[in-house]
């Protein structure tokens, strides 16, 4: 399985990005997507992630700020990231697990919000 993230940059507080990774290899419509962020000397933590079966859940520091959808018809799963603040910044990875539980990461993209 391969997971192609782009669509991160540079942005002022408050704008927003709309983040999107697609898939190849695998099932796309049978996986767990997620969307993982790792800033600055942290670790990483789960952003937001959506089931096979549409089920989503946030990070509380997402909510009501970050929404997460998936087109199974373009192996894609989207991050969109509205009113964005500093502490956002970070690198952000796209994850997929499979039915049988195999994990899978792709290269990150760096989102930069500035204040």
């Amino acid at each position: 399985v391969q997971l192609q993230a782009s669509g991160g940059g540079l942005v002022q507080a408050g704008g927003s990005l709309r983040l999107s990774c697609a898939a190849s290899g695998s099932i796309f419509s049978r996986n767990f997507m997620g969307w993982y962020r790792q800033g600055p000397g942290t670790q990483r933590e789960l952003v937001a992630a959506i089931t096979s079966g549409g089920s989503i859940d946030y990070a509380d520091s997402a909510k009501g700020r970050f929404t997460i959808s998936r087109v199974n018809a373009k192996n894609t799963v989207y991050l969109q990231m509205d009113s964005l603040k500093p502490e956002d910044t970070a690198v952000y990875y796209c994850n997929t697990v499979n039915p049988s539980g195999m994990n899978f990461w792709g290269k990150g993209t760096l989102v930069t919000v500035s204040s």
